[in-house]
């Protein structure tokens, strides 16, 4: 039971929080940010539900002049030209999808380190995060500026292409992941699978390639090299095929050719035939498309039977498939990858 005082039940932990972490409490509704800030309400409407906010009632006292600031920052950058309508709405939703993830991450790590420390969640919360915050807060800006440094190398090395270019695809899948997580407590699956994404992390780094992005059980990697992943993929097979490593079983499929690349996103067929390839791997197998076998190979398939089915090649082992039909791609030429 809530009371006036308290109408969140919470005994004013959230209060006291968006005063910690907005600067303030709520005293404004967002007639009063839009106005204050300049621009239409439909735009800062707009704005507020492509970071991924709820609708707030006209009438609801919710913001702060934290939001003040931010609708004029967003004005200001599009004043000079950097955010057109379409850069804003792919700029926004991606601090938007980005934010939260890191944000429900960062709360749950809290509450966590303040149960440790033997006091309530959500007591603990407030607690904790006057300590910790200014320094994550000032970490998060080092991470993204040293990511900042990163991207715009590879934007310049990738300059004459446009917005496409020449990338190796990977797609890594955890075997049997259903039943796994069935076995294991909530805190336990967590702690396995940022085991397997740290694991596929830094042998990816190492090699030059990045994480794009997790999706469920699965990975999408990428590098301007084929060779690069075809190492970081024969690595992660080979340690799910050893009982006596805890990694867990996974499946690969690289493509090589011409990605578009769009706001730390890549796009393209290459992307869906990496996807298609991972779906039918077998455990413990990696399968790449002509493209990659080209890459690897550096050889030509030319449809002749010049090459046998069990080739070696630049330091690798091909075995030849039959053409695999999959979703969107008929009779596509495939290779199973091995070390030579």
């Amino acid at each position: 039971m809530t009371s006036s005082d308290d109408p969140a039940g919470d005994g004013g932990v959230i209060g006291a929080l968006e005063a910690h972490l907005l600067g303030a409490r709520p005293a404004l509704t967002q007639h009063d940010v839009a106005a204050r800030a300049g621009v239409p309400v439909a735009t800062a409407n707009e704005l507020w539900h492509l970071l991924g906010f709820a609708h707030v009632p006209d009438d609801e006292v919710a913001f702060t002049d934290a939001d003040v600031r931010a609708l004029e920052l967003t004005n200001d950058l599009i004043a000079l030209g950097v955010l057109s309508q379409e850069r804003q709405d792919g700029l926004v939703r991606t601090w938007g999808r980005s934010f939260a993830r890191l944000a429900d991450w960062q709360v749950a790590l809290l509450a966590s380190v303040a149960e440790e420390m033997g006091a309530d969640p959500t007591e603990g919360l407030l607690a904790v995060s006057d300590e910790v915050m200014p320094r994550v807060e000032e970490l998060q800006s080092y991470v993204w500026r040293r990511h900042l440094l990163s991207a715009a190398a590879r934007l310049l090395a990738e300059r004459s292409s446009g917005p496409s270019a020449m990338l190796a695809v990977c797609f890594v899948d955890i075997v049997g992941y259903t039943s796994r997580s069935r076995t294991l407590s909530d805190r336990e699956l967590v702690g396995w699978l940022e085991s397997f994404e740290s694991t596929v992390l830094g042998l990816t780094v190492d090699r030059g390639g990045r994480i794009i992005k997790n999706i469920g059980d699965e990975l999408l990697i990428v590098a301007d090299s084929a060779d690069a992943l075809a190492e970081v993929a024969l690595e992660l097979t080979r340690r799910g095929a050893d009982p006596d490593d805890p990694f867990p079983a996974v499946r690969a499929g690289i493509a090589y050719g011409e990605v578009v690349t769009r706001l730390g996103d890549v796009f393209g067929p290459v992307v869906n035939i990496a996807a298609r390839l991972t779906s039918v791997a077998r455990p413990s197998s990696v399968l790449v498309d002509l493209g990659a076998y080209e890459a690897l190979s550096g050889r030509a398939d030319d449809d002749t039977d010049e090459h046998p089915d069990h080739d070696h090649a630049g330091g690798y082992r091909f075995r030849r498939l039959r053409r695999v039909s999959v979703k969107g791609y008929s009779r596509l030429k495939v290779w199973a990858l091995q070390p030579a």
